[in-house]
């Protein structure tokens, strides 16, 4: 848990440091059907950070599997019920 929140600080003091730098750089916005002139740079950064954090909150909230909820499909239940030394490639191909 300490090590989220060095992280965290990390981040937080770069993008700090970024804003800082970039107080005089100022550029235009533009939608397609408006413009906003004179726009600090680090507020570009800041609404893209943001919009960045709104595109997780559906793999937030999702219903999380367990573990034995899986079905009898796919490779990898079957493989699962192999031996180890069965799923082994003893092919040689030329390799040495």
């Amino acid at each position: 848990m300490p090590w989220r929140l060095i992280v965290f600080i990390v981040l937080f003091l770069i993008f700090f440091l970024f804003i800082v730098f970039n107080l005089e750089n100022k550029t235009d916005i533009s939608f397609g059907f408006t413009k906003l002139p004179d726009i600090p740079v680090f507020v570009t950064a800041f609404f893209s950070f943001i919009a960045g954090m709104f595109c997780t909150f559906p793999f937030l909230f999702r219903k999380q599997k367990k573990a034995g909820d899986v079905k009898g499909k796919g490779l990898l239940v079957k493989a699962a019920g192999k031996q180890a030394d069965s799923l082994a490639d003893k092919n040689h191909y030329g390799i040495d």
